[in-house]
C-alpha cells in the first residue's frame, strides 16, 4: 500500500490517532501537500456515499470526519503558503428556538471535511444574528437546520428576513433537519434542501464549484 493510499484508508476507516503520522510519512516521502489533500477529500465522498446509502452511521462519519481534520492540521501551514486551502466559505446554525445541534454539527464537520470554510453560528440563532453574521463573514451559503416542527416556521421567517434586510441574493440558503422536506424548501423560496449531513456538503460543494 502506498503512502497516500494508507492516508485514504485512514480517514475512511476514522483512525484519527493514526492520521497524522501517516500524513507526516507521506510529505517526508515526498508526497505534495495539495495530493494528500485530494485524496483525503476522495475518502470522505465515500464516506457520504456510505452514510447517504445506509452503510455507514452517525458514529462512523464522525470518526472519518475528526480523522480528516487530524490530517488537515498537519498540511494547512504547507498549504495556506500557496493556494487557497478552501473552495468557498459557508455559514450555518441552528434556528431560534430550537437547542438540537448534533445534526448541526456533522454539516460543519462534513462541510469542512470536503474544503469548505465554515463559520458555526451554534444554536437557538436569531434572523438578526444570521444577518449579522453575513454581513461580517460575507458567506457565499448559509444553513438553518431545525429539528423540531415547532421550529420549521422559523426557518420561513429567517429566509423573509434576509429579504427585507437587503442580503438575501447574496446567498444561497440551504435548509435541513429531521421534519424538513424539499416541498418545504420549496415553499418557503430556500436554494436547496438536504436529507443529512453528506448531502449538505455534497450540495455545497457542487454549488462552490459552480461560481
Amino acid at each position: 500500500m502506498s503512502k497516500i493510499e494508507k492516508v485514504k484508508v485512514l480517514v475512511e476507516t476514522g483512525k484519527s490517532t493514526m492520521v497524522g503520522a501517516a500524513v507526516q510519512e507521506a510529505l517526508d516521502a515526498g508526497i505534495q501537500p495539495e495530493e494528500i489533500l485530494d485524496g483525503m477529500i476522495a475518502s470522505m465522498g465515500v464516506v457520504g456515499e456510505k452514510f447517504s446509502a445506509g452503510k455507514l452511521f452517525v458514529p462512523e462519519m464522525l470518526m472519518a470526519a475528526r480523522a480528516m481534520n487530524e490530517g488537515l492540521d498537519v498540511i494547512k501551514p504547507l498549504l495556506e503558503s500557496g493556494a487557497p486551502t478552501t473552495i468557498g466559505k459557508a455559514m450555518v446554525g441552528t434556528v431560534k428556538g430550537d437547542l438540537h445541534d448534533i445534526g448541526k454539527n456533522l454539516v460543519v464537520l462534513m462541510m469542512r471535511s470536503v474544503n469548505i470554510e465554515v463559520v458555526d453560528l451554534g444554536i437557538n440563532v436569531t434572523a438578526e444574528q444570521f444577518i449579522a453574521g453575513i454581513k461580517e463573514h460575507q458567506p457565499k451559503i448559509v444553513g438553518l437546520s431545525a429539528l423540531l416542527t415547532t421550529t420549521m416556521n422559523e426557518q420561513a421567517r429567517i429566509i423573509k428576513s434576509f429579504e427585507e434586510a437587503g442580503v438575501r441574493d447574496s446567498i444561497k440558503v440551504l435548509i435541513g433537519g429531521a421534519p424538513i422536506t424539499q416541498r418545504w424548501a420549496d415553499k418557503i423560496g430556500a436554494d436547496g434542501f438536504a436529507a443529512d449531513a453528506a448531502g449538505a456538503a455534497a450540495w455545497s460543494k457542487t454549488y462552490l464549484a459552480s461560481i
